[in-house]
């Protein structure tokens, strides 16, 4: 019955020491630690090691049940995936332990509520932008490859696969910038 912590923050500004120092005084053996955005479990590589490793009897902590998933969906799947696996999971700030029924119930309402959370805050910011955007000063996000490099490279007769490379995009992003060419004749 070992317990392991796992702390998660948004962005790389962000410190996980008050969280890891939460799960250390919780008895946490082990702590993964990740600066990820929790919008999905894509890309939270720490969070899947130790979704792997955990095995019967073992129980996940975490400081607040938002550092774990920001999505219900996200967060059944997670707990419905420990619990096939004989896990629990507890959180240090909030009475929820998935072994007791009051701690699921208060947990499936956590969800619920930080989902709610979520959906608020990308209402908010589409209703910023299109104030920003009838008031003109909304110019979107920047550009994060330029166009003209890209026919600059094919110009000079550089194959799309080298330009991605040379560029750091993929080759679909290069085929989108470049002029459609004719299909060859003969061709379906």
């Amino acid at each position: 019955m070992a317990l392991f912590g796992y702390a998660r923050v948004s962005s790389d500004d962000q410190d996980l020491r008050i969280q890891e120092a939460a799960l250390r005084a919780a008895g946490c053996q082990a702590i993964r630690s990740e600066k990820k955005s929790a919008t999905g479990r894509a890309g939270r590589s720490e969070l899947q090691t130790l979704l792997d490793f955990l095995r019967a009897g073992d129980t996940l902590v975490v400081t607040r049940i938002d550092r774990l998933a920001r999505s219900m969906k996200d967060l059944q799947d997670i707990v419905h995936e420990l619990k096939g696996r004989g896990v629990a999971l507890r959180a240090t700030e909030q009475p929820i332990d998935t072994a007791t029924a009051a701690g699921k119930a208060f947990l499936d309402m956590l969800g619920v509520f930080a989902e709610f959370e979520t959906n608020l805050r990308r209402e908010r910011q589409a209703e910023g932008i299109a104030a920003a955007k009838a008031r003109g000063v909304y110019k979107g996000g920047k550009p994060r490859i330029d166009p003209e490099a890209v026919r600059k490279l094919a110009g000079e007769g550089m194959r799309p696969a080298h330009i991605a490379r040379a560029l750091g995009i993929s080759r679909g992003t290069v085929y989108r910038f470049l002029p459609a060419s004719p299909a060859p004749s003969g061709a379906f």
